[in-house]
């Protein structure tokens, strides 16, 4: 079964097509990684994904069902894409008590959900007295992973979750990830610059140029070789 199904997606802005996908299945627990320069409309598709905007051609479905004609699909989605995901003005306790409300959650749910994450947080997000807004970039991306996580999503969306994280944070990270994956067969979109990591976390890798597939490959052991002769070029 498909997750996430897309059947001629376009987006065009001012006359420049964005994103040009005809045909496009993410199955059941498949970790899907997605790669590109800049520009290349990774993120305008995870927002189409997402229906946060909308596509000038085309569908997104979710489990077989048009995202913009239901919202189902946000009962078992998780996402995080960027500092507009949080609610800056609130503590990272806050809005973990918000988002789990959102869900159903009692507040020693979610104190017992972000135990786990403890070693990821590092002694830098919980009890800081502070306001998300006035965390750095790299731990406001840690707050929004683990917000996106909170739900116990079947399907989870990262735009760049390794950016701006230190190199120590990026290993937790990923290993992070790869324990979700298996425990519970999450499918896992996750677009990145950093080929190894998405290599490591994800079993099938497409790259993205000027908005259109131009390789969808198994990992392999020889997948970051291909990776770098392509963006070597």
């Amino acid at each position: 079964m498909d997750t996430i199904s897309v059947i001629n997606l376009k987006k065009v802005y001012n006359g420049v097509t964005v994103v040009n996908i005809p045909q496009l299945q993410i199955p059941l627990g498949e970790g899907f990684g997605l790669v590109g320069n800049n520009g290349a409309g990774k993120t305008t598709f995870f927002r189409m994904i997402l229906d946060l905007i909308r596509p000038s051609e085309g569908e997104v479905l979710s489990k077989g069902k048009n995202v913009q004609m239901q919202e189902s699909w946000k009962n078992y989605t998780g996402s995080y894409l960027d500092e507009g995901f949080l609610i800056d003005f609130l503590t990272p306790e806050e809005y973990f008590d918000f988002i789990g409300t959102l869900h159903g959650l009692a507040k020693g749910d979610v104190k017992e959900f972000l135990a786990r994450f403890q070693e990821f947080f590092n002694g830098e997000i919980v009890n800081q007295r502070k306001y998300i807004r006035d965390f750095s970039k790299g731990n406001q991306k840690k707050i929004g992973i683990a917000a996106a996580l909170l739900s116990d999503p079947e399907i989870l969306i990262l735009d760049e979750p390794f950016a701006n994280l230190d190199p120590s944070t990026q290993i937790r990270l990923k290993n992070l990830l790869r324990e979700i994956k298996t425990e519970k067969k999450v499918t896992m979109l996750i677009s990145s610059h950093d080929l190894n990591h998405v290599i490591e976390v994800c079993e099938r890798i497409v790259v993205l140029n000027k908005g259109e597939v131009v390789h969808d490959i198994q990992t392999s052991e020889n997948t970051l070789q291909e990776l770098e002769a392509y963006f070597a070029v």
